[in-house]
């Protein structure tokens, strides 16, 4: 398994396809360092790779799921802009906003769709994670909050982009320019989450039982499905329509099809072959 600074992967059931990935700073209670840019996307990689994974589930080690970007790290990129002229100054960090940017964007990237599992807090850089992986839960004693703007920051790490076309324009508006705090069950009220649990057992108990369901689909149907979902961000409706045609008929001859088909006729569950 591979070893990381920042994070933990664990695979918890060996007759399992679903995989846990922690955010693994908790006496920073999860702040995202430089480390962390580095080596997300890596973990994220070497798990859509790994032909054993069919679903990432993505949680915070500790008390908190993630308290944003450690400070340190912010004041570090301010310092060494101030070591250069103003042009290079904004080049670098320009390339350092783009670099953590693709970090996030990497959870998109992945194949595999990836679970966010939260509890405690999900502040800021918090946010810009959770809202680019592909399903969301929370305890409803979680608490959230775009915060960047208290900091003097607009936020940039995808939380403007993503969040409107998960709770709509003006929530998402009103969330950004007041970074006041929601609750878990609020976050359920307005789409954020998929379900709000009561306990961080019950998140945990709920969480596995979804991410195993889904670990036990066809893997190429599962993978097309987040990918065309995807895309139809950016596609009209013909657009998308063409888009996931030329999907399935690059993936529709696959023996997935008899194998679903005949589980569900002798009542018994697929089994489909490895990515």
């Amino acid at each position: 398994m591979a070893k990381f600074e920042t994070l933990e992967i664990i695979h918890k059931d060996p007759n399992s396809s679903v995989f846990h990935l922690y955010l693994n700073r908790p006496s920073r209670r999860n702040a995202l360092s430089r480390d962390f840019f580095s080596e997300f996307p890596k973990a994220l990689s070497f798990l859509d790779q790994n032909p054993n994974v069919n679903v990432i589930v993505l949680s915070g080690s500790g008390d908190y799921f993630c308290s944003g970007i450690d400070l340190d790290t912010l004041n570090s990129q301010f310092e060494k802009s101030r070591s250069v002229d103003r042009g290079r100054a904004s080049e670098r960090l320009r390339r350092d906003i783009k670099h953590m940017q693709d970090a996030i964007t990497a959870i998109e990237r992945c194949r595999k769709p990836v679970i966010a599992s939260i509890h405690g807090a999900c502040i800021g850089g918090g946010v810009d994670i959770v809202t680019a992986c592909d399903v969301r839960y929370c305890t409803k004693d979680a608490f959230f909050s775009v915060k960047e703007v208290d900091l003097g920051i607009t936020a940039d790490l995808g939380t403007l982009q993503r969040l409107p076309a998960i709770v709509g324009y003006g929530k998402a508006m009103e969330l950004a320019l007041t970074g006041r705090r929601f609750s878990g069950s609020q976050a359920e009220q307005m789409g954020l989450v998929a379900q709000a649990f009561g306990s961080r057992q019950e998140l945990d108990d709920g969480v596995s039982v979804i991410a195993k369901e889904i670990g036990g689909k066809s893997p190429l149907a599962v993978i097309g499905t987040k990918a065309v979902l995807l895309r139809s961000k950016e596609l009209n409706l013909e657009q998308g329509l063409d888009y996931v045609a030329t999907w399935n008929s690059g993936t529709l001859l696959s023996e997935d099809i008899t194998e679903a088909v005949s589980a569900h006729l002798h009542k018994r569950k697929p089994t489909f072959a490895k990515l």
